[in-house]
């Protein structure tokens, strides 16, 4: 497996060419990737077609806006492609529970505030923090990985460091 470095405030990452993802978030990936290139292909086609209809498009401003929206559409075609040229299906049951990784449910307590809050690290395609689904590669996510329960998590923020005991850590 090949991997890049990227040195970041005196602190170097590894960051893997892969993107790890639950089959769930995969096949969502898949999902949204058919809906942009049927339907959503088709009805920015039939917003161009009705803008040259209404005649000349050097002033038509709802020509430009539709080919506009086209470049969108296409750039997020390419980006989601681009995602799953790289995507790699993780199964929960290989993977180790005994430190935190991707696809770890983590139970954390901020040591400060006393307060306790369980997070589901996964890949940045799948990260909802309503859902409480953060990204292992967010400032949180980096400070989480390979802890174990008892560790101290040390997460840089703008406002300075804040500490967090893993409490539990499930698949």
């Amino acid at each position: 497996m090949g991997k890049y470095s990227i040195i970041k405030k005196n602190k170097l990452y590894i960051m893997s060419k892969y993107s790890y993802m639950t089959q769930e978030g995969y096949d969502k990936l898949i999902a949204d990737l058919d809906e942009l290139k049927g339907p959503g292909r088709q009805k920015v086609a039939a917003a161009i077609a009705e803008a040259r209809s209404k005649g000349d498009l050097s002033e038509n401003a709802e020509y430009d806006a539709a080919k506009d929206a086209q470049g969108m559409l296409e750039l997020k075609i390419n980006e989601l492609e681009k995602v799953m040229a790289s995507a790699r299906v993780i199964d929960a049951s290989q993977l180790d529970n005994s430190k935190v990784t991707v696809l770890s449910k983590v139970r954390i307590k901020n040591i400060k505030m006393n307060k306790e809050i369980t997070y589901h690290l996964v890949s940045e395609t799948e990260a909802d923090l309503a859902a409480k689904k953060i990204s292992v590669t967010s400032p949180m996510g980096e400070g989480l990985l390979g802890k174990k329960v008892g560790d101290i998590a040390v997460v840089e923020t703008p406002r300075g460091n804040l500490e967090f005991e893993i409490m539990e850590i499930n698949l």
